[in-house]
C-alpha cells in the first residue's frame, strides 16, 4: 500500500483540519461538513495526478488543442453516513464518476468497548476493472474498511483502489495494509498516534457523523 499523508506538508489543508478538531468551531455543523468537503476536493486533485490519462483534441473558437485528461472509469463509494461530505468533495472534481453507497456502522450490543461492523445497505455499479475511491473520514481500527471491502467484492474487483480519509490512527493504517491489495493507495490528511479504550482516534476530532449530521439514537 502506498500512503500519501498530505498533512505533513504546510498548506491550507492544515487550516481545515485545525477547524475540524476545534471544539468551538465544531458547533457549526455546516462549516464542519464544508471543511470535510474541501479536504475531499484537495485529495481529489492530488489523487488525479496518479490516474491514467488520455489525449483529447479540444476545439476552441480559434483552433484546436491537444489536452491530456483523466480516463473516466471511477467509482466513488461513500461509507454512510459520515463519508457523504468527503464523497461530495471528490465528486466535485470528478464530474462524471459513478457512485456507490454502503452503510457500515459499529454495533456495540456486546459492550461499549467491543463491537462488530454491520453492513445493512449497498448500492453500487459494477466495479470490475474500474478505479474505486473509498471515502471514509475516520480510519480508526480499519475494521470498517475491511468489512466494506468484503461487501463490495460482490460487485467486481477494481483495477485499482484509492482510500481517502481525513484522520487516521497509526494502528488502523497498519491493519489495512494486510487487507487491501498491494497497489492500493491511501490518501489521508492527518495521522494520529493512538486509539482510546473505545477505539476512537486520540486526539482525533470526535464522531464525524454526529458532528456533521447530528446525534443519532
Amino acid at each position: 500500500m502506498t500512503i500519501h499523508n498530505l498533512g505533513i506538508n504546510q498548506s491550507v489543508l492544515n487550516q481545515f483540519i485545525a477547524e475540524l478538531r476545534d471544539v468551538h468551531v465544531q458547533k457549526d455543523a455546516m462549516r464542519f461538513r464544508r471543511n470535510i468537503e474541501r479536504i475531499g476536493e484537495i485529495i481529489g486533485y492530488e489523487l488525479s495526478k496518479t490516474l491514467e490519462h488520455t489525449s483529447k483534441t479540444i476545439t476552441t473558437p480559434l483552433g484546436t488543442k491537444e489536452m491530456h485528461v483523466p480516463i473516466n472509469n471511477l467509482v466513488i463509494c461513500a461509507i454512510l453516513r459520515a463519508g457523504l461530505p468527503l464523497h461530495q468533495g471528490v465528486l466535485n472534481y470528478f464530474d462524471t464518476a459513478e457512485n456507490a453507497f454502503i452503510s457500515a456502522y459499529r454495533d456495540h450490543s456486546i459492550s461499549e468497548e467491543e463491537f462488530e461492523i454491520v453492513v445493512k445497505y449497498l448500492a453500487s455499479p459494477s466495479l470490475e476493472n474500474k478505479v474505486l475511491i473509498l471515502a471514509d473520514p475516520m480510519l480508526a481500527t480499519g475494521k470498517t474498511l475491511e468489512t466494506t471491502f468484503s461487501a463490495l467484492k460482490e460487485c467486481g474487483m477494481p483495477e485499482q483502489i484509492h482510500i481517502i480519509s481525513v484522520i487516521g490512527s497509526e494502528q488502523g493504517i497498519e491493519y489495512i495494509k494486510d487487507i487491501f491489495p498491494e497497489n492500493t493507495h491511501l490518501w489521508i490528511a492527518a495521522v494520529d498516534e493512538k486509539l482510546n479504550d473505545k477505539s476512537y482516534i486520540v486526539p482525533g476530532l470526535g464522531d464525524a457523523g454526529d458532528l456533521a449530521f447530528g446525534i443519532k439514537l
